[in-house]
């Protein structure tokens, strides 16, 4: 059976993804971050198509339930820019809702995550194709473990696969012990985000050894250690054996972060001298189209 990936217009192929950001955001819209929103249908239109002109061909938004999703212009905008857009369904950190609104879906979440998934966000008809969910700082706290359970029991049913925001890049061994021990996902349907925020050695060969995919995401800022690291991070763990489960995106929360084309047109040169371009196509081509692939459902 070929392997397929949910995109906003539908399945395709997972080896249609070519080359992949696996993980950003075209709209995103928090009260954590105010006035800072991702919200212009231009803007996000101008990222893709630079992105695509650099020979990029797919983006992963990690965008979830409750967070602008931009759900009803994803598919427009992946047809008049020639992408592939695949959209998320999932629940982000408790901060970035209200209270109200987190009571309103708490008991319902992997009935909402799953409707999401399968018939399609809101009205829109755009099915998501993965499961958001966020870790706190170095810990699962309740909110993390009710959404996890929740993530893991809609994956059972469908096979879409989880995506994980690692707080500061911490917690990645107690996510996967929840997950995968406890609720039983399969890890190589998991994917950690933010692991080079928190550049542990040890803590990143031990989720890889566990089978999860590893995501590099999001250009440093002033207290991330992740762009002057990556490229020495990513060559120990291919050295180690680990270069099938890694993968690398832009994570463009706001708008001043420099966008979907500063992965191919500064962060892959960077790699490429480093790693070497047979191991770069497979981190950005070949190790999206098994991460975001759908697994098998009862």
């Amino acid at each position: 059976m070929v392997a397929t990936v949910r995109t906003v217009l539908g399945d395709i192929p997972a080896g249609e993804l070519g080359v992949c950001d696996a993980h950003d955001h075209l709209f995103l819209r928090s009260p954590v971050l105010p006035g800072q929103e991702l919200d212009d249908r231009e803007r996000a239109a101008g990222q893709l198509r630079g992105f695509r002109r650099l020979g990029g061909r797919s983006v992963v938004q990690w965008t979830p339930f409750g967070m602008g999703r931009g759900a009803g212009t994803l598919a427009s905008l992946t047809r008049s820019t020639d992408t592939h857009v695949v959209a998320a369904t999932g629940l982000h950190q408790a901060a970035h809702y209200t209270p109200e609104l987190l009571a309103h879906i708490r008991n319902s979440l992997a009935d909402l995550f799953v409707t999401e998934l399968t018939a399609g966000i809101g009205t829109t008809g755009v099915r998501a194709g993965l499961i958001k969910v966020a870790g706190a700082f170095h810990a699962v706290d309740a909110h993390a473990r009710l959404t996890m359970k929740a993530a893991a029991e809609a994956h059972g049913r469908t096979g879409a696969p989880i995506a994980v925001h690692l707080e500061l890049g911490t917690a990645a061994l107690d996510v996967l012990d929840l997950l995968c021990g406890e609720c039983g996902v399969a890890p190589q349907h998991v994917i950690l985000g933010h692991l080079g925020r928190s550049p542990d050695g040890f803590t990143q060969r031990e989720a890889a050894r566990a089978g999860a995919f590893l995501a590099f995401d999001g250009p440093s800022r002033a207290h991330h250690a992740t762009d002057w690291r990556l490229p020495e991070e990513l060559a120990a763990l291919a050295d180690a054996g680990f270069g099938g489960q890694l993968l690398l995106g832009g994570d463009t929360t706001v708008p001043e972060t420099p966008g979907l084309p500063y992965l191919l047109r500064r962060l892959r040169p960077r790699l490429e001298h480093t790693l070497g371009r047979r191991q770069l196509d497979a981190i950005l081509i070949e190790n999206p189209a098994r991460a975001f692939a759908l697994g098998p459902t009862p």
